[in-house]
């Protein structure tokens, strides 16, 4: 097998379960998780083994499925944590540590040391046991650039396979991530993952920027979720690469709606219509400029074709229509119209559509047309 070159670890069944309000049972877990294996997600975080029983249970259930997938769970710096992994049957765990001045007093009340010797400790007790240790450093973002660099080195000295970069609070734009990023990435010989939050609307902007400072691995979600604005989205960060930069993932986009509707209907919460990749809208076409272009060539208003990512294109009718989409609409439904009718209909159409705040059903455009022909051949 060719190994990709940007690795994808996706964090749905941890990170974004964390997101408020949301809680997956064990079907859905499991059916998350083989979904992700079967398109060629190469890591799954599947959860926090020392949750507690039901989040034990769902790990087990994953880890007994036998997925083509790396399975890890995430944990603290304590040995009961990783205790918990082990019982869960993981082989891989991933430890997260505070790295900024914040957290540190927060979580360690100031004591940096003694967080890095709860670090040492819980490496050595996994490694003695088996297992591949990945280390994050949580709000890196915000950590002191050399102690963050000397965190890293002593995880990768005490045998951490990679270290995760957390923008942990989404505060970081692309040019000061990919600047923080490369050095981290010239400090270490084990691979740098990042881990992006959407607080201000950049988690994958800034995931491409780690990228192209020399990250190698990337945390993701399904839709975006997770706490408060959400990770970097699997569909996003997956698409971005391929089409931006022609790297190879290894995932199969082409069930990316599948797996979105799937999520989504999960999660009791739905894909806003313009979100990228696989919003409702995102091949959908209304305007008059816009849908002549496309007919003509889909190039012209479209990045990609919509198959790659399980879409079909979509010509709708609405306000912004004009009467080749009209027509061409009405003609695909079977209904031809004669130039007498075309701008009546039309201007019925954008009436109607303004006063409904949506575009027109087949329907709806068919009792519109059938109306104004009626009218027409009256006058």
């Amino acid at each position: 097998m060719t190994t990709p070159a940007i690795y994808i670890n996706d964090t749905t069944l941890r990170d974004g379960e964390q997101a408020a309000g949301v809680a997956f049972g064990l079907d859905e877990k499991i059916a998350i998780a083989k979904f992700l294996d079967a398109i060629g997600v190469q890591e799954l975080e599947v959860g926090i083994p020392a949750m507690g029983q039901s989040e034990a249970q769902a790990i087990r259930a994953i880890v007994d499925l036998g997925l083509n997938a790396q399975l890890l769970g995430w944990n603290r710096a304590n040995i009961a944590d990783i205790q918990a992994s082990i019982y869960c049957g993981l082989k891989r765990v991933h430890i997260s540590i505070p790295v900024s001045d914040m957290q540190i007093q927060v979580k360690f009340g100031g004591r940096w040391a003694r967080m890095l010797e709860q670090l040492r400790d819980a490496i050595s007790f996994a490694r003695d046991h088996g297992l591949e240790v990945s280390v994050g450093g949580e709000d890196s973002s915000r950590a002191d650039e050399t102690f963050l660099i000397d965190a890293a080195q002593y995880a990768q000295e005490w045998g951490a396979f990679r270290f995760r970069f957390c923008d942990t609070v989404g505060i970081l734009d692309p040019f000061t991530t990919f600047a923080k990023v490369q050095k981290l990435v010239a400090s270490l010989t084990i691979p740098v993952e990042m881990h992006t939050h959407n607080d201000l609307g950049l988690a994958t902007a800034n995931a491409l920027a780690g990228v192209r400072a020399g990250a190698t691995s990337m945390n993701t979600t399904v839709n975006g979720l997770g706490e408060r604005a959400g990770n970097a989205a699997l569909e996003e960060v997956v698409m971005a690469l391929k089409q931006i930069y022609g790297l190879k993932t290894g995932v199969q986009t082409q069930h990316f709606l599948e797996l979105s509707r799937f999520v989504a209907k999960a999660v009791n919460c739905p894909v806003p219509p313009w979100k990228a990749i696989v919003g409702q809208n995102t091949f959908a076409h209304e305007s008059g400029i816009h849908a002549h272009g496309v007919l003509q060539n889909p190039s012209t208003y479209e990045p990609f074709d919509p198959k790659e990512v399980g879409w079909q294109r979509r010509l709708v009718v609405g306000k912004h229509s004009g009467r080749s989409l009209l027509n061409q609409v009405l003609q695909d439904y079977g209904l031809q119209l004669d130039a007498d009718h075309g701008q009546s209909v039309l201007d019925v159409v954008r009436d109607r559509s303004t006063q409904l705040k949506r575009n027109l059903t087949p329907e709806e455009l068919f009792a519109i047309a059938a109306q104004e022909m009626t009218l027409g051949a009256t006058r």
